[in-house]
Parts: structure tokens; sequence; C-alpha cells
């Protein structure tokens, strides 16, 4: 049995559910993704019980109108998208630039990540923003992590540098191409490609301070779980051959140090029968040295991958059989930490004695000791109870470990190793997906999908690194807000609520009009999406343009502005979106970096736009 109700008990009972949804959201008494499933499920309840049905008899909000959402290609786009960002990261593809832009930042950390931020903005202006933040995230991620910076700090800033440069030109943004469209269905002429920069760009230049120098200062240092866990900042003592085709052969110390290896305390160069102590003064490394250092694992890491990446990328790489026995695929490599156990048997043996690779087929990189640091090769050192090895190899060899009774296998400690010789791969399909996407030939959810489907084909990560990359609170989030939109268009709420606004406060004035305009549109952008806000408020703008007696372009500029302004939530913009998870935030870390900045947007939109306009 259904009910047949009026449009607007419809209507209201969608508004109630926006705002219920909105509030629970900004609490987060209960999680982001409950409260999405809750919102759509009780949407598909209401209108299975009481269908909202057209002129034609026919519902205007079955379950497959409700559930598209999850089909949308904008959707899915995202979703590949962050599959090719994991596989630039697991193929460590960026470290070179990565290397470059954190020495730019290592003098002056803050005005080199303000250059960082700017750089984005600019390639914003021209790039469609969502690739452009996918590029920078695992940049962003290794400079927080180099700087000692919280992740927190920078991906929040990254995404609302993107949408600002997004909002100087035509291409920027898609949202800016729906409403040139727009104006284009109404009869109306299209903007021009530089029709609004000045106005844009000096709005996006107040912006950009916001970001770089007060956002941060707003964020919350929030890292990962795990990384608190791992323990980034203990140092291993480990050991570097230097052999003939080395990076590292022919370099000078300098102050004791070599600047080949940052963040890497060198505490013994073993030429031969030789030993070399600090602060090596004249020391050039030979083929055959042997370097005995201190770093943690993330510096470690690096100087194996940088210097010595035969040990990172063959040793230990066997082959697997796959599911079909028919041929063999490379096993994943991982890095983690195992602890010497109490009365363990392997106490007072050097892991040469042991045969550690031979036995459990992972390579020992480091030792980490606590209360002394030896200087000695691993080989030599004889191991204690409650000394931690620092350990690479296959997943499987790995994983055997843990029922190993004389180690303790630290699990929370695994992490993968990058495919380092995947990288020309990952860079040379991302810069394609992005030409391809960039110069219209592809859309970009195709040009996306396509993507990330060749990074796994080639092996630049497998299925399940993708199906890890994938976040489902992304994918609910902008499910259940796709279906609030539709429930509130079909009913009419959205034009419902835009023109009670307009109607009480907007008088006769143009400036009062455009500036309202503005703020609805922008506080609509946040809760409808960008594009969903561009294409329902544009039509409205321009009548009230006509009412007006102005021309239709100033009002389908300032909806374009506004609806642009997607700051203070996560299912405001696709960028947010992305940046949710590398940053850790929770949606009111959006209200609290995003509001501010939303609002100092209508100021100086309500500035400048008389002077633009003429007005």
């Amino acid at each position: 049995m259904t009910l047949q109700l009026d449009i607007d008990l419809h209507m209201w009972v969608v508004i109630v559910v926006m705002a219920a949804a909105m509030v629970s959201f900004a609490l987060e008494r209960i999680s982001l993704e409950m409260t999405s499933l809750l919102a759509l499920g009780f949407l598909l309840l209401w209108f299975q019980i009481a269908p909202l049905t057209g002129a034609d008899g026919e519902p205007l909000l079955p379950p497959q109108t409700l559930l598209q959402g999850f089909a949308n290609p904008s959707l899915l786009a995202v979703l590949a998208l962050l599959v090719m960002g994991q596989g630039m990261i697991q193929t460590g593809a960026l470290n070179g630039l990565t290397s470059v832009l954190v020495q730019a930042t290592r003098k002056r950390k803050r005005l080199g990540a303000a250059g960082v931020f700017l750089g984005v903005l600019l390639v914003s202006a021209f790039l469609n923003n969502t690739p452009v933040v996918v590029m920078f995230i695992p940049i962003m991620q290794t400079i927080a992590l180099r700087l000692g910076w919280a992740g927190s700090r920078l991906m929040m800033p990254l995404s609302y540098a993107a949408i600002l440069g997004g909002m100087t030109t035509m291409i920027g943004s898609s949202t800016n191409l729906l409403v040139s469209s727009a104006l284009i269905d109404l009869g109306q002429r299209p903007l021009e490609m530089f029709e609004f920069t000045r106005l844009a760009a000096a709005m996006a230049a107040v912006g950009a301070v916001y970001v770089i120098f007060i956002l941060p200062r707003l964020l919350p240092d929030r890292g990962t779980l795990a990384g608190s866990f791992v323990g980034e900042g203990k140092q291993f003592i480990a050991e570097i051959d230097i052999t003939p085709e080395s990076r590292l052969v022919g370099a000078r110390a300098a102050a004791g140090t070599f600047k080949e290896l940052p963040d890497v305390t060198v505490r013994l160069v073993k030429r031969g029968e030789q030993i070399m102590l600090p602060p090596f003064d004249d020391v050039v490394l030979r083929p055959g040295d042997v370097l005995i250092v201190a770093a943690t694992r993330q510096a470690l890491t690096e100087a194996l991958t940088r210097n010595a990446g035969y040990l990172l990328t063959h040793e230990g790489h066997d082959a697997i059989p796959t599911g079909n026995g028919t041929g063999r695929r490379p096993a994943e490599r991982v890095l983690t930490e195992v602890m010497i156990a109490p009365a363990s048997r392997m106490i007072d043996q050097t892991v040469d004695m042991i045969g550690f690779r031979r036995r459990f087929g992972s390579l020992v990189l480091g030792i980490q000791r606590r209360g002394r640091m030896a200087r000695m090769r691993i080989g030599e050192i004889r191991l204690e109870a409650g000394d931690v090895l620092l350990i690479a190899g296959p997943r499987e060899s790995v994983d055997a470990l843990a029922n190993n009774p004389d180690l303790l296998l630290m699990a929370w400690t695994t992490r993968e190793l990058p495919e380092l010789q995947r990288a020309p791969h990952a860079v040379l399909i991302f810069l394609a997906t992005v030409a391809l996407a960039a110069s219209g030939f592809l859309p970009i959810p195709v040009a996306a999908f396509v993507g990330a489907t060749a990074m796994i084909a080639t092996g630049c990560l497998n299925l399940r690194q993708a199906i890890r990359a994938m976040d489902r609170t992304i994918l609910l989030l902008v499910g259940s807000a796709l279906a609030l939109g539709k429930a509130l268009e079909a009913t009419g709420g959205a034009q419902f609520l835009a023109r009670a606004m307009i109607e009480s406060f907007g008088g006769t004035d143009p400036l009062t009009n455009m500036a309202l305009l503005f703020i609805i549109v922008a506080l609509g952008t946040n809760v409808l999406t960008n594009n969903a806000t561009a294409v329902l408020f544009t039509p409205i703008g321009i009548n009230l343009a006509f009412d007006l007696g102005l021309d239709p372009s100033v009002m389908a500029i300032t909806v374009l502005l506004a609806a642009n302004c997607s700051f203070a939530t996560p299912i405001g913009y696709q960028t947010n979106l992305l940046v949710m998870g590398p940053g850790h935030y929770r949606f009111s870390d959006f209200l609290r970096g995003g509001v501010p900045l939303m609002l100092l947007m209508w100021l100086v939109f309500c500035l400048l736009a008389p002077l633009h306009f003429g007005l």
C-alpha cells in the first residue's frame, strides 16, 4: 500500500532530512558513513511508501534514480584518480620531484611551502583541479613527513589552493563551463575565456594569503595512528655497501656529512682494514667502502632507494605462483620491524650466523638497540633480547614470521616498498591521462578509469592495493549527497529555499541582490556540490538580472564565483574528498577551516564587484 502526499510535504521532509544529515556530519556523534547510509536509507523507504509522481503518473524518485549517485561519472573519476595516485606512490615515481621540493622548503619551510601552493594555484587555472590535487597529494605527504609536519596542515590548503586557481579561467573548473553552458541553453551569450579573470584573480590572491599563512594554524595536527605506533623518529644502525655503480662513488664529506645522504648520520667508513671516523676530513668514497650509518626507517629507506636501490629492488624480490599455477608474478614486498623475543635462540648470534635471508627470505636493513649505538657492521652485531630488526621482503615471507617463537612481528609497522622499476610506467600513464583529460580528447571519468586500469595492468600496483585506495567514506558521502540533491530538485526544495531568501531580503538594489545571491549559492555549493549548484542557480540568477535590469552575465559570473566557494564541507567538491583521507580530517575540520574562507571570498566579492561591473 502506498500513500499519495502533497509535493510540499515531500519537499519539507527532504529539507528536514538534509538538515539532520548536515548536523550529524558536523557533530560526528556517529560516523560519516553511517549518517550517509541512514539518510539514503530513509529517502529510499520514504519514496517507496509515499511515491512522488509526475504529470504522467510515473514516480519521479524511484530507487534507481536515488541510487544513481553511486554510478555518477564524477564519483568514479575520483575513485579512479585515487587509484592512480596510489600507483604513483607505490612506484616511488614522485621521489625526484619531491626531493627538489623538499630541498626548496628545507631552509625556509613556510616560504617553500607557499611556493608549492602558489604553483598549484597557477596550474589549476588551466588544468582540471582534480588531477592536479591527485598529483600533489603524495608530494605533500612526503614533504610533510620530511619536514616533521602533520599531513593535516598541508592537505586542506592543497585542495583550497586548487579550487581558488580553478575559479580564475573558463577551463579551470567544470563549474565554470556549466555556468557558461547554462547561459547558452537560456539563449544568452556564453562567457569568454578570461571575462571574469581580473575579479576572480583578486579574490584568489586574498584567498591564497589565508590558505598559506592562516589556515594551517586553524587545522589540528592530526597524524596517522599507525605513524605513532611505528615510532618514525627512532634510529636504526645500518650499513651501505658502495658498489661500482652506486651514486655515492666520488661523494666527498663536508663538515662531517655527505650531502648525498640527507638525514643520515654516517658513524664510520670502513675501507678494507682501515677504519675512518667522523669528521671524515678529505674522505672521498670509493667502490668497496662500507658505511655504518644511523637513521630513521624513513631516511634509511630513501637512502637505500637512491644509492643502493638494488637492495630494495632485487634482493628478496622472489616470484610467487599465480592463482591458476600457469605463471609467476613478482611478490609484493614490504618493510617491517621484528623484535628479538626474550629467551630467543637468536640471542648472542649475529644476522650472518643465523643466515636470516636464507632462512626467512627477508633482508635485514637495520638494527635498533635502545640505549646505545654500535660502530660495526650489521653482520658483526650480536643480537640481544629487545633488539628491533628492520627487514624487507615478500609479504608472504614476512607474514610467516608471525609464527616464529624467536621473533615478535610488529605487524603495525608493516609498510609496502615502492616498485621502483615500475616508476617510468606510472609516470607515463599519469601524464597521458592528464593530457587526454586536459585536452578534452577524453572525458575526465573515461581518462581516469582507463589510466587506473593501465596502472593495475602494468604492475604499478595490484588489485588489493587499488581496492584499498578507494575510500569508502568518499563513496558513501557522494552517493548520499547526490541522492539528497536529486530529491531537493524533484520536490522543488532547492528553488523554494533560494527564491524565498532572495525575495525576503533582496529588495531592488542590484548590489544587495548580488551579495545575497553570492552567499546563498556559496552555502548551497557546500551542500549540493558545486556542479549541481551552478546548474540550479544560473537560471535563477539570470531571471533576477532581468528583473533588476542588469546584464545577465553579471549574475552568471556571481553564480560562477560563488559556486566555486566549496570550502566548508568535504562533499562540496571532489578535491575536498580527495584530501579527506590523507589529511585524516573530520567533517568539522572543513567547517573550521572553510567557513572563514567562504566568508572572506564573499566580503572580497562585495568590495570588488561594483568596481569590476561598473555598478
